[in-house]
């Protein structure tokens, strides 16, 4: 299944919501499979806007609906509608220009030097050519080269990282006897 021209075509149909398609993933699967749309806001319309549970279930009734009459898949499957969330999944050279020095975990379609996992900060962004500092080294490969991409958070950034609390009691050393 082409999950690029799946998106593209889910584009047309999400723009009339204001809201674009961020990227398709499909896993297949014996049972059930799943058909996974991630949505996002354009550029430019409304700063500050976040994907709303109302968006996604707008989007959810139509895309269902396309899916329906289209039938592009075969076989059992659920449609997820989703924001993408703080992990924000990258599908486009220009997903990885938005995520200029940000740290992203990654896997490759084939192995570049000898690795298929990369974990790093997006160093440059050439066209379609991506440059990732990881491990003390740059690793470079373009971007038809990855099988996958999501931002990693920063949680520290975010607030969620717990702090210790002043004047708390600090651990016991050893257990005593009873």
């Amino acid at each position: 299944m082409d999950t690029q021209a799946l998106a593209q075509r889910f584009s047309e149909v999400l723009a009339d919501l204001g809201l674009e398609c961020l990227g398709v993933e499909f896993t297949p699967s014996q049972g059930q499979s799943t058909l996974r749309v991630y949505l996002d806001i354009p550029a430019g319309s409304g700063e500050g806007r976040e994907v709303t549970l109302d968006d996604c279930e707008a989007a959810s009734r139509e895309l269902s609906a396309l899916l329906d009459v289209e039938d592009p898949i075969p076989g059992h499957y659920v449609l997820e509608v989703s924001s993408p969330g703080i992990d924000r999944p990258l599908f486009s050279a220009a997903h990885f220009a938005k995520a200029l020095g940000q740290e992203v975990k990654l896997l490759l379609k084939a192995p570049i030097e000898g690795r298929r996992r990369l974990r790093g900060r997006v160093s440059a962004v050439d066209g379609e050519r991506i440059s990732l500092e990881a491990e003390g080294r740059t690793f470079a490969f373009d971007h038809a080269a990855v099988e996958s991409a999501r931002v990693v958070p920063d949680w520290a950034a975010l607030g969620y990282v717990p702090q210790p609390k002043p004047g708390g009691r600090k651990a016991a050393g050893k257990a005593g006897k009873k």
